[in-house]
């Protein structure tokens, strides 16, 4: 799959290329190359709940995600973890004839919206590694010195009538 979008793509190959470029597409190979369409539907139901005054329209089910997706709900929960992870969709419930709905929905109204909330979750955890790196180097060149010192400190010493001798005068 190529990352980069065409000469005026239509709105499949534009889907495609950003879950690609966003490591959101299946991994596997041989997995679904239908994805993308979960997301569009996602978007769909947030237009026609805007639209409607209707929020509950905009969630949608496992089911009906790993459906649009040509794939099972037990495999969409597997990939529910990343698109959750980046904050690109958040799970959501409601109640409707007595039945509490659990499903997720964009997490915005659009998919700029969404995507903008990815960026800002993505940046915050790019930072925090940044971070975590900082730590690292500064731990192992620590464990570096404490390991180099403790090899000096337990150098050989030649003893003759109990008083220290350099190895040199052994």
């Amino acid at each position: 799959m190529n990352n980069e979008a065409g000469l005026n793509p239509a709105s499949e190959e534009l889907a495609q290329v950003i879950l690609a470029r966003t490591g959101l597409m299946p991994r596997k190979k041989g997995a679904t190359d239908k994805m993308h369409r979960t997301m569009l539907e996602l978007y769909e139901r947030s237009k026609q709940a805007n639209r409607q005054k209707k929020p509950e329209l905009a969630v949608m089910t496992v089911e009906e995600m790993g459906m649009h997706a040509g794939i099972s709900r037990q495999t969409m929960y597997d990939y529910l973890g990343r698109w959750t992870d980046i904050s690109l969709i958040v799970k959501t419930s409601y109640i409707t004839d007595g039945k509490v709905i659990i499903g997720y929905k964009l997490n915005g109204n659009t998919i700029e919206q969404a995507f903008e909330k990815a960026v800002n979750t993505l940046r915050d955890h790019t930072e925090l590694t940044q971070k975590y790196i900082r730590e690292l180097q500064r731990l192992v060149k620590n464990e570096k010195i404490a390991e180099s010192q403790k090899e000096h400190h337990h150098e050989p010493m030649a003893e003759h009538d109990g008083q220290p001798k350099s190895i040199v005068e052994a």
